[in-house]
């Protein structure tokens, strides 16, 4: 089995406390994240070696974005970032 099986995914989009590293202006950024729940049950196709990674399993969030632009319409250059993480896992 592959581990989209024991998950639902979902996009998302959270807010973000951002700062642009070209013009220092801080602003609040819309990121887009994939969110993928763990399924409340396994699939019935599962082997003993599926059931052991179902078990070890979590919920977590991967950041679909990568770079963003600068909200200052004097500045709107793009930038990278990496002040935030890129996976976060989520407590069930």
């Amino acid at each position: 089995m592959d581990e989209r099986d024991f998950f639902d995914e979902k996009s998302d989009k959270k807010l973000a406390n951002l700062t642009c590293p070209h013009c220092m202006q801080a602003g609040e950024y819309e990121i887009q994240w994939l969110v993928r729940m763990k399924k409340k049950n396994l699939p019935p196709r599962a082997d003993d070696r599926d059931r052991a990674k179902f078990a070890k399993a979590q919920s977590y969030m991967v950041r679909r974005d990568e770079k963003l632009s600068c909200a200052n319409i004097r500045c709107r250059k793009p930038f990278e970032i990496s002040t935030l993480q890129s996976v976060a896992f989520l407590q069930d």
